[in-house]
């Protein structure tokens, strides 16, 4: 390997992991958690571990997939992301995703309950339909949110063979702070200059902070300490991969 293409390939892997978004993937772990502590079957940190890597390919291959569908409008207001900038190729870039929805699918067949394929491909579904519609239709902010919910749904299915009602309570409460997120991300959006704090990395590092929230109301108050954790995890990984 030459000495000018260690830095390339180091570059172009950084331009992949800011495609996937992946410092986010700490409020993915969180939503896992929180629907396994939820759900009765108790605690299994080989099926834990399963599914978080599972729901972390769902969350990575979806941002990809965001990618690829704005990638000419990205070219015009947004051209840092990794596609327009010429950091990941196209053709690259759809192998990942095609590579990361195959992975998640995978490992669910090999969750205690693999009928969690189901609801999994439910995810999938709203994933796919979300990031080709977001851009002309406001509405769409319901499936971002329902995408984040379904993780809940995917990870108390393959943990316990059902939906339980606490999963669902957490899955809803996710869903409308997702809902939040994708409105005040809109109305930045939308203005002539972003806002001067960084609010957005902060709501969606947020997000972590809620399940502890949750967790510690249901379950036991040291869970928030977890979601803190996860929260700060989140905003320490934004300061090296872009998470928006």
């Amino acid at each position: 390997m030459t000495e000018t293409a260690l830095p390339d390939l180091r570059a172009r892997a950084k331009g992949i992991l800011v495609l996937c978004r992946v410092s986010n993937l700490p409020t993915v772990w969180m939503n896992v958690l929180a629907a396994f502590v939820l759900s009765s079957t108790g605690f299994s940190p080989g099926s834990f571990l399963l599914l978080a890597t599972s729901l972390s390919a769902f969350y990575c291959g979806g941002m990809g997939l965001n990618d690829l569908f704005d990638r000419e409008i990205d070219a015009r207001e947004q051209p840092f992301r990794p596609i327009p900038a010429g950091r990941v190729g196209v053709g690259e870039a759809r192998l990942v995703t095609g590579a990361l929805f195959a992975v998640g699918m995978g490992l669910l067949a090999l969750a205690p309950h693999p009928s969690a394929i189901a609801p999994g491909t439910v995810l999938l579904a709203f994933i796919t339909l979300y990031d080709w519609l977001h851009k002309r239709h406001a509405a769409t902010v319901v499936l971002m949110a329902s995408c984040r919910a379904m993780v809940f749904a995917v990870s108390g299915w393959a943990a316990a063979g059902r939906v339980e009602p606490l999963v669902l309570l957490a899955g809803g409460i996710q869903f409308a702070y997702t809902l939040l997120i994708t409105v005040v991300a809109r109305y930045e959006n939308a203005r002539q200059e972003r806002f001067r704090f960084p609010v957005i990395p902060w709501l969606i590092a947020g997000m972590a902070v809620v399940d502890g929230v949750v967790l510690g109301v249901v379950e036991s108050p040291g869970w928030l300490l977890t979601g803190v954790a996860a929260a700060l995890l989140t905003r320490f990984g934004q300061r090296a991969v872009r998470g928006d």
